[in-house]
């Protein structure tokens, strides 16, 4: 495989894997043509390094480690196991429900009216439905299934922006992370930052995870990691997330984002950019929400070629370079619209 292809198997960035290079962690071998190439032993040790971020080691801890040294392992390892082990519990719980409601129905009862959604996890009953805003005209809206990424996207006009504030609204303890992210946006940032070593903490940690993925600290970037970092809501709606983002930065983001433990918080991310949306690299726990152009109503696409919907996803994403050009480009609303 080349280096993207190899990237996008092991559910990192081209960038992240070009760092592990740099860094010693992997070599890939070249080809004639003197094309860097991922065979079998290259990917096993790529999988092993891979592994070994999501346990939660830095890159210097991952070295250490595949030269031999356990030290940094195992504490990450006694976190994983209480993770594993707080999962068994709720399981076992479940199961032990499982069986009281089959017992119920070999009785002639049936289940209480909600209980089997319940028994899915705890985001399956997490729902909304309301009227939709201009420019639908009050037409009515549902999304069930929220997934822990929910992505938001739509051409230029098609309301995506007043759905997701509306999604904001409704949701049960939600909050909607606007676009300032700069200038005095970034000053009440850091001041938070200042005021909190808490929330510090927290995004000193993301950070240095998101550099050593190849990311270029920026005020916009720190803006937007003290949102998605602070307490309080439940449910985070980030306005078009790769603003002010290079793509680096991007590609090293959405990696972030996919490595949050089970329980995170869902999010709901506007975007019009194929680094932070990759269609390919779509995973079971994220959805798109599609706002269409003739401003029918928003409905879920597949990520696979040929399913509704999803011509129309694909043309509405463009490149960083592209989506950094028309940044400040905006929808006029029609005169007179309420």
């Amino acid at each position: 495989m080349n280096p993207s292809e190899a990237a996008r198997r092991l559910g990192v960035s081209a960038k992240a894997l070009r760092l592990y290079e740099e860094r010693g962690l992997v070599s890939p071998v070249r080809t004639e043509a003197g094309w860097r190439a991922y065979g079998p032993g290259e990917m096993a040790r790529a999988a092993e390094v891979v592994a070994l971020r999501a346990l939660g080691l830095s890159l210097a801890q991952v070295a250490r480690v595949l030269w031999g040294n356990a030290e940094d392992l195992e504490p990450a390892l006694a976190a994983h196991q209480a993770t594993l082990e707080d999962r068994v519990r709720q399981l076992t719980g479940t199961v032990g429900k499982v069986r009281e409601l089959r017992t119920d129905l070999a009785q002639g009862r049936m289940p209480p009216a909600g209980e089997l959604a319940r028994l899915l996890g705890p985001t399956a009953d997490l729902s909304v439905a309301f009227d939709l805003p201009w420019p639908w005209g009050g037409e009515r809206f549902e999304l069930r299934d929220i997934r822990a990424l929910n992505y938001i996207i739509g051409p230029l006009g098609s309301g995506k922006t007043r759905l997701a504030q509306r999604l904001a609204e409704t949701l049960p303890d939600a909050a909607f992370l606007g676009l300032e992210r700069s200038a005095a946006g970034a000053a009440a940032a850091q001041a938070r930052l200042d005021a909190d070593p808490a929330l510090k903490s927290r995004v000193d940690e993301s950070l240095a995870w998101l550099v050593e993925d190849g990311a270029v600290v920026s005020k916009p970037l720190v803006a937007l990691l003290v949102g998605l970092e602070s307490d309080g809501p439940a449910i985070l709606v980030v306005d078009m997330v790769e603003q002010g983002l290079d793509q680096a930065t991007q590609e090293a983001l959405i990696a972030h984002l996919r490595r949050r433990g089970p329980g995170a918080r869902p999010l709901f991310l506007l975007t019009r950019s194929s680094a932070i949306l990759d269609l390919a690299a779509v995973g079971p726990d994220e959805a798109i929400i599609l706002c269409p152009a003739n401003h029918s109503v928003p409905t879920r696409v597949t990520p696979y070629p040929g399913a509704p919907g999803y011509e129309a996803v694909a043309t509405c994403l463009a490149s960083p370079e592209v989506r950094a050009r028309t940044e400040g480009v905006i929808a006029l609303r029609p005169k007179g619209r309420a």
